[in-house]
């Protein structure tokens, strides 16, 4: 039964993580954007959930791809794509030029995505065991994941994703806490998402430069899931985060691909030390 849990959420982690491409591709702009509506030859995005699910290729361009391909295949000379071809006209999509035929309007490595999402629900399935949260942690999970692909893209934590998901973690522990055998409280849970957005919010205020307000929403929601198994578990997942903030600086500095002003996106390594918190949490509840 635990490892038909533990299978169960990888194939959870590894569905949704194969949405979280296309939906990361469309939320990487810059802030004064909401999302893209288009694909980088300027083909609409179109697909089930408004075109927010699917592949991460255009489906005009795949059909051009496909033609191209039939046409190769019987030894036709075809033209170099035109501006209107499905040619990649954004440098984003691909390394080399490729045609989003090929490579789509690609986020991250195709598999990359769903197999970090598998990982991630599989461990937390593993530490969590069948108690009520886990289901609210395998709903989270590919939000995180989406958030943290964003943010390593453009710095940017967008709104419509970490207020709705401070909210959703809040509402969906307070459903968990009302069921049998949940191993924390959805009080601290609460308190957790006050103590760590407060914190981060102070950081913001000190430093603006060094500290983006969206990392600020996100504490709320990482601060609420941390807050379920209590203070050192909200403790330990946001030092986790500063700690793995810190590695990889200081990585780039040894390497010479950053300086001390540079700029790096700080939402990954936050989700990362929140799910070592909840793996921790897990464990000792």
């Amino acid at each position: 039964m635990y490892a038909i849990l533990i299978g169960v959420a990888a194939l959870w982690g590894a569905a949704t993580g194969l949405l979280v491409p296309r939906a990361a591709y469309r939320f990487s702009v810059e802030p004064e954007d909401a999302w893209r509506d288009a694909c980088p030859a300027g083909h609409a995005l179109t697909g089930p959930g408004r075109g927010w699910l699917g592949s991460t290729r255009c489906a005009t361009c795949a059909e051009v791809g496909a033609a191209v391909a039939v046409h190769t295949a019987n030894g036709a000379e075809t033209a170099p794509p035109g501006p209107d071809s499905g040619a990649d006209t954004d440098a984003d999509a691909g390394a080399g030029g490729a045609t989003p035929a090929r490579s789509g309007p690609r986020y991250a490595p195709a598999l990359l995505v769903p197999v970090v999402t598998a990982l991630g629900c599989a461990a937390v399935a593993a530490t969590t065991g069948a108690r009520p949260e886990l289901a609210v942690w395998l709903l989270l999970a590919p939000v995180a994941v989406l958030l943290a692909a964003i943010d390593r893209r453009v710095h940017r934590l967008p709104d419509q994703l970490t207020l709705p998901a401070a909210g959703a973690a809040a509402v969906l522990l307070g459903i968990a806490v009302l069921l049998p055998e949940h191993g924390g409280s959805w009080l601290f849970a609460l308190l957790g998402g006050v103590a760590l957005g407060g914190f981060y919010f102070l950081l913001f205020l000190i430093n603006p430069s060094g500290m983006g307000f969206g990392d600020v929403k996100l504490a709320l929601s990482l601060g609420v899931a941390l807050g379920w198994y209590g203070w050192a578990v909200v403790f330990a997942g946001g030092f986790a985060g500063f700690l793995f903030g810190a590695v990889y600086g200081l990585a780039l500095m040894i390497t010479r691909r950053a300086g001390r002003k540079t700029g790096i996106p700080f939402g990954p390594f936050m989700i990362a030390g929140a799910l070592l918190g909840i793996l921790v949490g897990g464990l000792a509840a």
